[in-house]
């Protein structure tokens, strides 16, 4: 793990998190907020919360996730659940961030008849955004994801939400869930769709499945980034097509651990992909659920690639880089990290 010099570093430095989840993101202690609120299978309990997200597999890790999005039932728990998602990556430093949500799991009539409204679901978040921005200067933007496992339905849902029920701060059109038995093709038209709307396609892949799914979301659903690919770094003509055409990985090194995506730290192939040409981003995926936070992913990616400030600052200037942020935004966040970098009083000694 990096040094306590480098981990100052990393914490201070300015940063964009492409991969986060907005469900994933809820801390224990939002999470104990929720869990007081609607009472039930989730323990309001901090420590005992830590116990409950002990994962075997990703399966497992599914199942818990949706208990936890169980808990988001009301435009309120919504706001209370961004705000304070704002208020966390403010205290990391993260300046701007891409949030993968997953409207169909809480809007009715998508969902069932305990629901939200579309309406109350996009006031809330937007109301959130705002408020995050304007309190702790953290800029938000959403991707809006599939779940896989609703098959159709969830498709249609999602895509109807997106063009029809979009907040101002939508970006992206994604999809998540299981891969296994989901092919990325099933999922074609409303990627067309959503792209034609002006909609930028980020879908998961290769996560829990080798290199072909990664090939399919490239060709079928137009990727202009991926979520996780790991399994690219089998392939190495996949790995040279994304190198060639600049198609970002979008990695989770934790995350892919906890879910047995891969077996160890030490397994992971950001080295491999870097290797490649590859162009990578790093980011957290479902930090309270992983035991993780973006810094400490930054810290990972730096013990894995014996990476300096330098090194370090190269890597974030990638993720903004790759980020759909808005220019002026994008300009003031690596101006940022230049300063930064500029000011580290260590650079050049790692």
């Amino acid at each position: 793990m990096a040094d306590d010099g480098l981990a100052t570093f990393i914490a201070g430095l300015p940063k964009a998190e492409l991969h986060v989840h907005h469900v994933g993101s809820a801390s224990p202690a939002i999470v104990a907020q929720l869990a007081e609120r609607h009472p039930g299978r989730v323990p309001a309990d901090p420590e005992a919360l830590r116990e409950f997200f002990a994962f075997r597999d990703f399966a497992h890790f599914i199942e818990l996730y949706m208990a936890v999005v169980d808990l988001v039932r009301t435009p309120d728990d919504v706001r209370l659940l961004t705000y304070e998602i704002g208020r966390e990556m403010a205290a990391q430093q993260i300046r701007y961030a891409e949030l993968t949500c997953t409207p169909y799991t809480s809007v009715w009539p998508h969902h069932d008849d305990r629901g939200m409204s579309a309406e109350g679901y996009t006031e809330a978040i937007e109301d959130a955004r705002v408020a995050a921005e304007r309190d702790f200067g953290t800029v938000l933007r959403w991707i809006y994801d599939i779940p896989s496992e609703t098959g159709l339905p969830g498709a249609e849902g999602t895509l109807d939400l997106a063009l029809h029920h979009a907040p101002d701060g939508l970006v992206g059109f994604g999809l998540g869930g299981p891969e296994i038995g989901w092919p990325r093709s099933l999922f074609r038209p409303h990627f067309d769709a959503a792209r034609a709307a002006g909609l930028r396609s980020v879908p998961h892949a290769g996560e829990t499945t080798g290199p072909e799914t990664v090939w399919e979301a490239i060709r079928l659903l137009g990727a202009e980034r991926i979520g996780h690919g790991t399994s690219s770094a089998q392939d190495p003509a996949l790995l040279a097509h994304l190198a060639e055409t600049g198609i970002a990985l979008e990695v989770c090194p934790s995350s892919n651990v906890a879910t047995r995506a891969v077996a160890s730290l030490e397994d992971h192939p950001l080295s491999a992909f870097v290797d490649a040409g590859v162009t990578v981003t790093i980011n957290s995926d479902d930090p309270p659920m992983f035991g993780t936070t973006l810094n400490r992913e930054y810290a990972v990616a730096a013990d894995l690639l014996d990476l300096d400030a330098d090194g370090v600052a190269t890597l974030a200037r990638a993720a903004v880089a790759a980020s759909w942020a808005p220019d002026g935004v994008r300009a003031e966040l690596e101006a940022a990290i230049d300063d930064h970098l500029a000011a580290w009083p260590a650079r050049g000694d790692g």
